[in-house]
């Protein structure tokens, strides 16, 4: 009997937002919508995947080189404590590198003279160096009230302050920091604090301040991908993809490992060919995004980056490399939403069996999606398994009674199943 492809399917969306604290960066909303299938058999798009986060920052301090890193006019030992307020040891094995000691030898300090400023701003450039933020943020934080209780404010403080506050993603901490760090004249900081002060303005909602600052960083290093990046992510939020396409290229070429920019710009490319109806523009568009989403899995290989790259395989039609990409991907622990893509590129290659099996799968995990119904009653019908189909038709019409779908399906099946 004939089986028409499915006609309509609605939205599926998975919309994650979270940090990663091993790239630390600002999880963008990556997040993985569905495949919309025509009876032309043409997807529709599918944004980014949900944990694709953005470049990291590099690695702190980025204070200006050509000054010292901490200011220090070491103290004299003072009245008869147990503890010496020298901070001469301290600040020398900082400068050998030795942060963990030197943090210890401060903290020692600060015990028997807690006014002691140079000790807490000792402590905190090597707790920074440690990738300990939220210490490097507390003992800076406390070195800069007493600079500035005794009108001896530090812009090295200052800085590595601010920087402890961002990379430890206290951005509403490290806004007023970065705007007095960035406009002053005298001392200026590296150019990637105005990076940071465009990401510390971006998280903390302020989108226009924020691009004028991502700019502004470009401007200062025109290879700067993590600015690029973020430009071309707030044009892909805008719609704007002409713009978010030209700014993620950008921060592909500068940074060819940032999976952030590869996914951010095979999705650009996604949604653009979707905007594009059947067009040789839409195929030339899916194409690039699967260029693109082989850019990602140079550098990401997990569930994630392949899905995405899964689904500009599809996007393009080429249903059985978008399969052999997602098989390895979709193992017993693998997100419904890939296992509905694998069973969408086994479909439209017409390996129904396999196809059957993915989709089975998604329901498992996943027993309120209708897309999955559809695809799995179609690929019932394809294999001739009619009963499967009009039980599942009939499941699905109890839960989407409004869907008319579901119901000329039945109709269409219920002929073929033996009373």
């Amino acid at each position: 009997m004939a089986t028409p492809f499915p006609r309509k399917i609605r939205r599926m969306v998975e919309l994650i937002a979270k940090y990663s604290r091993s790239l630390f960066f600002l999880a963008l909303a990556l997040g993985v919508s569905t495949v919309a299938v025509n009876a032309q058999t043409r997807p529709r798009r599918v944004n980014p995947p949900d944990s694709l986060i953005g470049p990291a920052p590099a690695s702190p301090p980025a204070t200006n080189k050509n000054a010292p890193l901490v200011d220090v006019r070491p103290a004299k030992p003072v009245g008869d404590g147990p503890v010496s307020a020298d901070t001469t040891p301290a600040y020398e094995l900082l400068q050998q590198k030795q942060y963990a000691a030197a943090a210890k030898e401060a903290k020692q300090i600060t015990v028997s003279y807690p006014d002691n400023a140079e000790a807490w701003k000792i402590a905190g450039f090597s707790e920074l160096s440690l990738k300990q933020y939220s210490e490097a943020s507390a003992d800076l934080q406390k070195a800069l009230d007493l600079q500035r209780t005794a009108k001896q404010e530090d812009w090295h403080t200052v800085d590595a302050l601010a920087e402890a506050y961002v990379l430890g993603e206290n951005f509403e901490r490290a806004l007023p920091l970065l705007v007095s760090s960035t406009d002053r004249t005298a001392n200026k900081p590296d150019a990637i604090f105005t990076y940071y002060r465009g990401l510390a303005e971006f998280k903390t909602g302020k989108v226009k301040e924020a691009e004028r600052s991502f700019n502004a960083a470009i401007k200062a290093n025109p290879k700067d991908s993590a600015s690029l990046y973020f430009l071309g992510q707030m044009a892909l939020n805008r719609g704007e993809l002409d713009g978010a396409i030209a700014a993620l290229n950008r921060a592909t070429v500068a940074d060819p490992r940032s999976a952030s920019a590869w996914a951010g710009l095979t999705s650009a490319y996604l949604r653009r060919a979707g905007t594009a109806g059947d067009t040789p523009k839409a195929d030339a568009d899916n194409l690039s995004a699967v260029r693109a989403g082989e850019g990602l899995t140079r550098v990401r290989t997990d569930e994630d980056a392949v899905r995405l790259f899964g689904q500009a395989l599809i996007s393009a039609k080429l249903y059985p490399r978008a399969a052999a990409a997602l098989e390895p991907v979709a193992g017993p622990n693998a997100k419904e939403i890939t296992l509905y893509l694998l069973g969408v590129a086994h479909s439209r290659a017409n390996n129904f069996p396999k196809a059957i099996a993915a989709f089975e799968r998604a329901n498992a995990k996943a027993p309120e999606d209708m897309n999955v119904y559809r695809e799995l009653g179609y690929a019932y019908e394809k294999t001739k398994q009619y009963a499967k189909a009009f039980a599942l038709y009939q499941k699905a019409s109890q839960a989407a009674p409004d869907d008319p779908d579901f119901k000329e399906s039945l109709e269409r099946v219920r002929p073929a199943v033996k009373p």
